[in-house]
């Protein structure tokens, strides 16, 4: 009896937790594309040469910005 109740009890957290592990994003190469993340705020810049599951970070409590231009412009004046 208590293998069943047991069986029965792994079967339904199973069931709630719902489908098995995302599979991740394959990660692509981009630093050909000259894309950066800016902080408009104090001028942070972060170059992006991979892209994978993109998440925007945040710098000095607000959200980075996507920037596309060429590497060669350097940073963004002030």
């Amino acid at each position: 009896m208590a293998v069943v109740i047991a069986r029965l009890g792994i079967w339904v957290l199973r069931t709630a937790s719902g489908p098995g592990p995302r599979t991740k994003p394959e990660i692509e190469d981009v630093e050909e594309l000259d894309v950066f993340l800016v902080c408009r705020e104090c001028g942070t810049e972060f170059r992006v040469t991979r892209l994978g599951e993109l998440q925007i970070p945040r710098h000095c409590g607000e959200p980075m910005e996507v920037v596309r231009r060429s590497a060669e412009d350097g940073p963004l004046p002030d």
